[in-house]
């Protein structure tokens, strides 16, 4: 069990204050784990058993705690009273009418709440109407590459760095016995598929219940439409392109099932939206946007023995680790130029381009053009594999990107 030391901090930070904790995140990207490690932090540190109330609703034993009201009573029964009781419930999807416990828990004093979603469908609506400015939300994803490499023992950077971009950062796969391309497979598509058949349609039928029309679930669109987005990772797209391009493939879809469909996959933390941002304005521009797939190691399943832009996967990389890292990202725009990403932090802007290798001439100038372009003075940034480019021009650094990646936050 690797400790997710970023992700703990972030909930110490918030321990015992008064605002409920969110934890959101793609199944299997160690949102129970990090429960739990919290939960052992809190009984070193004074906390007794009797204070802590877990309760996971993925597993069968409480199943029966799946009514509201029955799960209320079962933790009100509980409540330490004149002491700080911490509640933690993992799964809280699958709890109907889940945010009328967390609101009626909330009032009470002495309690510090931990929920956990696979869904952000689920984790917004209801509740984001009743506790406004009452919760904060932390959202996790699989391991970085220095977790990842920390499990490896007697390899090099570059052999854990390979076995990354193909293995991906789900916890569980860093820690499996006896390896093999084929059980790697087998688990990742047991994800996919869970995520597909009961996360996207639990929330089609929450639409219903809240007054949508029914539809059935066409998981075999939903399967094109995520192999689509997987392969134009990278790539700036829209809603109408992807409906153009499967009309032309023979299907007969419409604007808005593609926008639903698409938006569900986002919904279930499989791909991330990159807005763009138009650095001379400083605007938001509101159409086309990039999307990054969660973990190369789904897009290794859904794009099977298929072969991809180098760059790209590289691109992904770098997006997530700079959420791990707790930047707003965006995909820059610079009159007609691009820039990957546009990272701020607490006010501060560092700029970065991707590029997997910087050795050819056409290729070096192409990738400094833009960063050259602007004249402010953030902080401009290549991450590249490549070695020999290595160092500072006029102010632009090029790092490689393993040397990145390993870096303290």
């Amino acid at each position: 069990m690797i400790e997710r030391k970023e992700y703990l901090n972030r909930l110490l930070s918030w321990k015992d204050e008064d605002v409920i904790k969110v934890i959101t995140g793609i199944r299997r990207s160690g949102k129970s784990t990090l429960l739990v490690q919290f939960q052992k932090y809190l009984l070193r540190n004074g906390v007794e058993e009797g204070q802590i109330i877990s309760l996971n609703f993925e597993r069968l034993e409480y199943e029966y705690l799946q009514n509201y009201r029955t799960l209320y009573q079962y933790i009100k029964e509980r409540i330490v009273e004149g002491r700080m009781t911490y509640i933690f419930l993992d799964e809280i999807q699958n709890v109907e009418s889940f945010e009328k416990v967390v609101d009626s828990l909330y009032v009470h004093k002495n309690i510090d709440i931990y929920i956990t979603g696979s869904n952000a469908y689920t984790l917004s609506g209801d509740l984001a109407t009743l506790l406004t400015g009452r919760y904060v939300e932390i959202s996790i994803v699989p391991l970085s590459f220095r977790e990842y490499r920390s499990l490896l023992e007697g390899k090099s950077r570059e052999e854990a760095f390979a076995d990354y971009m193909k293995n991906g950062g789900f916890p569980y796969i860093s820690a499996m016995n006896d390896r093999t391309e084929e059980k790697v497979d087998s688990y990742i598509e047991g994800i996919y598929n869970t995520i597909l058949i009961k996360d996207i349609e639990d929330r089609q039928n929450r639409k219903v219940q809240e007054g949508g029309r029914r539809r059935v679930l066409d998981t075999v669109l939903l399967k094109t439409i995520a192999r689509y987005l997987a392969s134009v990772i990278g790539s700036t797209i829209s809603i109408k392109g992807i409906t153009d391009y499967l009309i032309s493939s023979g299907r007969k879809v419409s604007y808005n099932t593609i926008d639903d469909y698409v938006y569900s996959l986002v919904e279930a933390f499989v791909f991330y939206p990159v807005e763009r941002f138009d650095i001379v304005g400083k605007q938001i521009l509101k159409n086309n946007q990039k999307f990054y797939i969660i973990d190369l190691a789904l897009r290794n399943h859904i794009l099977p023995r298929k072969k991809y832009d180098l760059g790209f996967s590289l691109e992904n990389i770098v997006y997530f680790e700079l959420l791990r890292r707790g930047y707003k990202v965006y995909v820059g725009k610079f009159r007609e130029l691009e820039v990957d990403f546009v990272a701020m932090k607490q006010g501060i802007v560092t700029y970065y381009q991707v590029s997997a290798d910087l050795t050819a001439e056409e290729t070096f100038f192409r990738e400094m053009k833009p960063l050259k372009s602007i004249k402010d003075n953030y902080r401009k940034i290549i991450l590249t594999l490549d070695k020999f480019s290595v160092g500072n021009y006029e102010g632009i650094e090029v790092i490689n990107i393993i040397d990145w990646l390993s870096q303290e936050m």
